[in-house]
């Protein structure tokens, strides 16, 4: 599984979900869905943007964990 790890970096930052979803070009509601870990699919440009407005890596809000099964 992917989880999404977006909160922990915007912690850091102190930016709230609403800046960080205005910044880069997408709704409130989208952004939840991602944070949330309910997407299905993310866009390299919305990573981009992402990555480009909490000043990170991707690697600092995707990780991957495996299932447990």
């Amino acid at each position: 599984m992917i989880m999404v790890n977006i909160d922990v970096v915007m912690a850091k930052r102190k930016m709230s979900a609403g800046e960080l979803a205005e910044r880069i070009g997408i709704t409130a509601a989208n952004l939840s869905i991602l944070k949330n870990n309910k997407a299905k699919a993310v866009r390299f440009s919305t990573l981009e943007a992402i990555c480009r407005e909490l000043n990170c890596q991707v690697a600092d809000i995707l990780e991957y964990v495996p299932d447990e099964n």
